[in-house]
């Protein structure tokens, strides 16, 4: 029997945490799964709030609210640039329970016209939690690149405004606005795979960094040096003979030593006292920490003889062995 707007209302006030956490726990997979697939991108979930809930039930006039409302908690999938839409699809398609997937990036027949490419899927959230009728809880995921995710929510401020209608005129010139998206996507689209077909030395050291941070981002989002980065794996990429399976193999390793690694990025890592107090052990801040702890427990020695060629200070390495429990 359906329930009525009040009854959903008051369900949804109950179940709500229930429904972050498992929200939370998708944005958490997502993530994981993103990066073990080395797809870079921003993950972010949450509940409805309380007030959209009974704001959206009232707007629309749904016969059955509680069914109805399927965007009780959404997902948001932010991408670089076109490129990697299709690989963080298939990530989706892959690590969740997909019910549908509205796609109009190619609408057919619509090829003059300027509109939002829309691409919205709807899936079952991971944990297990079903609502108090037994049914899987459900999360709408928006998958966008950054240029669209910042024309998107500019525009929906100004589109969508409750009580006003913007002028036509207006309408037309934000949406004209959509063709410049188009171009920035391509643009960067095209950088990146200019910069991989320039140097091939700096390209396998991006890989490298783009995986390690993939798999960092699982651990922390605290900011880091991207130019101490590049001059640490442009030493680390030395050690590591073929880099074409090596995303995976770091993935596995981070898998492996989970546990370990969570505890090392939170006793050393950017937000401990270790790092506050006395601003040691910098590389335990780093994305590239991965690799090192993978080579320390790996190739321990050929990463040693590697490092005291460069002009890297011994320090940092002895810092990172010290905390991955090893000697050098």
């Amino acid at each position: 029997m359906p329930l009525t707007a009040e009854e959903a209302f008051r369900r949804y006030q109950q179940e709500q945490p229930r429904i972050e956490r498992a929200a939370e726990a998708t944005r958490a997979h997502l993530a994981y799964q993103a990066a073990r697939n080395g797809v870079d991108c921003q993950v972010t979930a949450r509940a409805k709030e309380l007030t959209s809930f009974n704001a959206k039930i009232y707007r629309k006039g749904y016969a059955d609210p509680w069914k109805e409302i399927t965007d009780k908690a959404g997902v948001r999938i932010i991408v670089p640039h076109g490129g990697l839409i299709d690989p963080a699809l298939k990530v989706i398609k892959d690590s969740l329970e997909v019910i549908e997937v509205q796609d109009h990036r190619e609408d057919a027949e619509e090829e003059d016209r300027l509109r939002y490419p829309r691409l919205h899927i709807q899936a079952v959230m991971v944990g297990g939690k079903d609502d108090p009728d037994g049914m899987p809880y459900e999360c709408e995921i928006q998958l966008r690149t950054e240029a669209v995710d910042l024309w998107s929510r500019m525009s929906h401020k100004l589109l969508y405004k409750p009580g006003v209608t913007p002028p036509a005129d207006v309408r037309r010139s934000l949406y004209r606005l959509i063709a410049l998206v188009e171009l920035y996507d391509l643009e960067v689209e095209r950088g990146v795979e200019a910069l991989t077909q320039q140097d091939p030395a700096l390209a396998r050291s991006n890989r490298l960094l783009d995986v390690a941070e993939q798999v960092y981002r699982t651990f922390t989002d605290h900011p880091y040096s991207r130019d101490l980065s590049h001059d640490v794996v442009e030493v680390l990429s030395q050690t590591i003979d073929d880099d074409t399976d090596y995303g995976e193999q770091l993935t596995e390793f981070a898998d492996c030593f989970h546990e370990r690694l969570q505890r090392n990025y939170a006793d050393y890592g950017p937000t401990s006292a270790h790092f506050l107090e006395h601003g040691r052990y910098l590389l335990a801040s780093q994305p590239e920490s991965l690799i090192i702890f993978e080579r320390l427990a790996n190739a321990r020695f050929r990463l040693k003889n590697t490092w005291n060629r460069s002009q890297l200070p011994e320090t940092m390495l002895t810092d990172m062995a010290q905390i991955w429990g090893i000697g050098l």
